[in-house]
This record gives C-alpha cells, sequence and structure tokens, in this order.
C-alpha cells in the first residue's frame, strides 16, 4: 500500500472517531437547544395570552358589559378565559403544534375544567405561591409532550363572576348555572395557563440540524483530505519520488544527472541534499577509480 493511502485511511480513522464523538455532543446540545427554542415560543405566546386576558378585562370587558344586551344575554367576548382560547386558536392556524388551554379547577365552563395532570399543576402553583413558570414534560396518549404553564389568580374582574351565584350578572346564571365556578377568594390561584407541544418538534427541529451539521462535516473531511494530500505530494510524496527515481537511475550506472533542487529547511531538505552529497562524493569516486 502506498504512503499516501496508508495516511489517508489514518486520516480517515481519526477524523471518523473524533466526529463520533462531536455528532454525539452536537446533537445533545442541538436537541437542549431545540427545546429551549420551542420553549421561548411558547413563552411568547403565554405573554400574547395574558395581555389579550388583561386587554379583555380592563378595555373590552366594560364597553360590551355597557350594552342593554348584556343584562339579557350572556357575552363570553367579556370573559378574559374565552379572548385568550379564540385568538390562540387563530395562532394555531400557523402553529398548529402548539396548544393552549386556560385549565381552572372550578370554571364556569365545564369545558375548562383541568384534567389530573392539569389539576396538579393549578395544585403546585397553590402550594408554591413564589412559582410564577414551570416546564416539565409529560407522558401523553400522542407520545410525550412538553409543556409550560402559569398560574392564573382571581383579581378583581373575576371575582365579579366568581364569587357567589348572589352577585354573579343574571346573564352568567342563565348560561352556566348557580353550580359551578363560583366560591372563588380574591389573589387566589384558581386554574393555569397551560401551553402544550409534543416533544417530537424540538426532535425534528434538532435532528434537521444534525443533518445539516453531519453535510458540513462530511463536507469539511472531503476537503481536509484533498488538501492534506495536495500537500504532501507537493511537499513530500514528490520529492521522494524524486530521490528513488534518481538512486534507480544511479545504480543502473548513470552518472550525468544533475543534483535535485534542494527548497527550505525542513527534513525532506536535508535529506535531499545528504542525498546530492552523497551523489557528488559518489561521483568522485567513480572518477578517481577511472584515472
Amino acid at each position: 500500500m502506498k504512503l499516501l493511502a496508508k495516511f489517508n485511511l489514518i486520516l480517515i480513522a481519526l477524523f471518523g472517531a473524533g466526529s463520533v464523538l462531536i455528532a454525539f455532543a452536537a446533537h445533545q446540545f442541538l436537541i437542549r437547544n431545540a427545546r429551549s427554542q420551542v420553549i421561548e415560543q411558547a413563552e411568547l405566546m403565554l405573554e400574547g395570552a395574558r395581555s389579550i386576558r388583561q386587554y379583555t378585562a380592563n378595555d373590552l370587558a366594560p364597553l360590551l358589559e355597557a350594552l342593554p344586551e348584556h343584562k339579557t344575554r350572556f357575552l363570553p367576548e367579556t370573559i378574559p378565559f374565552y379572548a385568550a382560547t379564540v385568538t390562540f386558536d387563530y395562532l394555531r392556524k400557523q402553529h398548529p403544534e402548539y396548544s393552549y388551554k386556560e385549565a381552572a379547577l372550578n370554571p364556569s365552563n365545564l369545558r375548562d375544567r383541568a384534567v389530573d395532570w392539569e389539576a396538579d399543576l393549578i395544585n403546585y402553583f397553590r402550594t408554591h405561591p413564589s412559582q410564577k413558570e414551570l416546564v416539565g414534560e409529560r407522558d401523553a396518549a400522542t407520545g410525550r409532550m412538553l409543556y409550560i404553564a402559569r398560574p392564573v389568580t382571581a383579581d378583581h374582574a373575576c371575582m365579579q363572576c366568581h364569587s357567589t351565584p348572589a352577585e354573579a350578572p343574571p346573564a352568567i346564571l342563565a348560561t352556566y348555572g348557580s353550580v359551578n365556578g363560583f366560591g372563588w377568594t380574591p389573589n387566589e390561584t384558581v386554574a393555569a395557563q397551560i401551553v402544550s407541544v409534543p416533544m417530537t418538534l424540538p426532535l425534528q427541529i434538532a435532528d434537521t440540524a444534525f443533518r445539516t451539521l453531519i453535510v458540513y462535516l462530511i463536507a469539511g473531511l472531503l476537503i481536509l483530505i484533498v488538501a492534506i494530500d495536495a500537500a504532501m505530494l507537493l511537499l513530500v510524496i514528490r520529492p521522494v519520488r524524486q530521490l528513488s527515481d534518481m538512486a534507480d537511475r544511479i545504480s543502473t550506472g548513470d552518472m550525468s544527472l544533475p543534483e535535485l533542487p534542494v527548497h527550505g529547511r525542513d527534513e525532506i531538505a536535508g535529506l535531499t541534499a545528504s542525498f546530492n552529497r552523497m551523489f557528488v562524493s559518489l561521483q568522485k569516486a567513480l572518477r578517481l577509480l577511472n584515472d
């Protein structure tokens, strides 16, 4: 096997082993980065939902409540829960992977009632009032899910409808009855805003970036091999071949060869200079013998 082929095999083996380690570390990093990216996106969605809730409670609801029909017909647009949920449904048309729910322990609309794992989150916020956000993973029927949750506390706007049935607007009672959604106390954690997304999304983002990284690694390996091979040919293989060819011709008795040019001060240049000195000494010895 030629020297260049051996060198390439060693380079490929070393680069391959290094690439495996780099790829493993990079894949783990890309998964963490993609997970952080998805969480950041979910946080922006939660902030948007919170802003919509505040706008509905502070600006929109007072206007709608002043309408005459509000006294006889319930207008869901006055409820911050409803506004945030409906708005997020429009957002899901662009981001269908994300889902949003304002889960409550005791809602007026049973559609908003928290299931077991959502109730656990709300109770966690109730027992840890300083905790303002919770990020985690859970198993679902469709696979592993990533979620981010924030507590919802009962403010003044909530208490107008959820304190007691006697104080609730008649339209609320006519729509949802007087059983559910009452007994809330001020500043009590009553619900949680929850954005969920399948773990397949960050994994897909990471896998796409990982495949791109592998392509660049392979391309870099090929470019590196070509560059090193070219340098080896110019700096090592070519001078050694010239020495080998000259030695072969000398061994057949051809003493009319010129000395090989010496370039630089590296080991190959030193070997060439030594070979030239040996050749000159051999020429002188042969002339002395012929004389």
